[in-house]
């Protein structure tokens, strides 16, 4: 029986590549391992949990363990019990502006529990010859800090501005380097603006369409504001394959839309489906670092990777999604 081990497997990003990896035959099941925390506030008037919908379909093939990927016991217990074939870890604070943000609490997840994984994939290296066919590094854009070219290859400058990229960045070179010190096999996937079905984290996209549908004014910090917008299916679709074939073993990859969209361009998506629409343009935030398109040229020369959604395609598909759950919005 082939498994992928993921971690952070009920989030947005995880939950979706248990979906497709099943979906896909490329394993039989997939061990979710989640500490069921969220990292908004639930009391929010608008606050909606979407976990329920994420395994809708593939319950009998998913088996959920509770555990954060900082205990090392508890890795070292699933490791030992099923002995997964991938083990990819998308667990860590899933976005680069919450509440208390403090660089303690994003150095756990980035780095303290990626350096734990591998040194317990070690320890079973030498005990027992075990080893998976890879181990997967979820970082983020925000590694580059602000795009010094048009384009951000992989071999862009990497000068983040802010606490979670610089933890992603410092996660990067620990999976890179001990997973070459104990000769396992890795991928490093980079996402930028993930958006789509089930998203409950306030991510811009998220906000932008709740506030559509509530008829609330949408605030658009940065007339020019520019993102790699992508599609939650598609950044699945490109990791699972930087994660199965040979030609993404020991590489990093950008695995975004490929052609970044201004804060408008999403807003303009919107006004198919909300023609009275209403927002106000505000300066940028000046937390954020400028950004804007990912080149994905590295992904589809190796591992064939190509983004199936365009922004318009996928906005279909989330609008549509929100409305049919909207209850809790109104």
């Amino acid at each position: 029986m082939k498994v992928a081990l993921i971690t952070g497997g009920l989030g947005f990003i995880g939950s979706q590549i248990a979906r497709n990896m099943i979906q896909d035959n490329i394993v039989d099941k997939a061990v979710l391992l989640d500490h069921y925390g969220g990292f908004i506030n639930p009391l929010m008037s608008d606050f909606q949990d979407y976990r329920r919908y994420r395994l809708e379909g593939i319950e009998d093939n998913v088996i959920i363990e509770r555990g954060e990927t900082r205990n090392s016991i508890i890795m070292t217990n699933l490791i030992d019990k099923y002995r997964p074939e991938y083990v990819i870890h998308t667990a860590a604070l899933p976005l680069a502006k919450i509440d208390n943000l403090n660089a303690a609490e994003a150095r756990e997840g980035s780095v303290d529990s990626t350096a734990g994984i591998l040194e317990i994939i070690n320890y079973f290296k030498l005990k027992d010859g075990y080893c998976p066919l890879r181990f997967t590094y979820f970082s983020s854009s925000m590694v580059y800090g602000d795009f010094q070219s048009e384009i951000a290859t992989e071999s862009h400058q990497k000068r983040p501005k802010e606490a979670y990229g610089t933890m992603k960045l410092a996660g990067e070179v620990v999976a890179r380097g001990l997973a070459g010190f104990y000769d396992i096999p890795y991928t490093i996937v980079r996402p930028s603006a993930v958006y789509g079905p089930t998203d409950m984290n306030r991510r811009v996209s998220q906000i932008f369409i709740e506030k559509a549908l509530n008829k609330q004014k949408i605030k658009v910090h940065g007339e020019d504001e520019k993102l790699d917008f992508t599609y939650i299916k598609d950044i699945a679709h490109g990791a699972i394959l930087a994660s199965v074939r040979e030609e993404g073993k020991n590489e990093d990859f950008n695995i975004t839309h490929g052609k970044a969209h201004t804060l408008l361009d999403y807003v303009n998506c919107l006004k198919a489906y909300f023609p009275d629409l209403d927002y106000e343009i505000l300066p940028r935030d000046a937390f954020r670092p400028k950004r804007g398109t990912l080149s994905i040229e590295k992904a589809e020369k190796l591992i064939g990777y190509s983004p199936k959604y365009s922004l318009k395609e996928g906005v279909d598909e989330y609008v549509k999604f929100v409305q049919k759950h909207k209850e809790k919005l109104l």
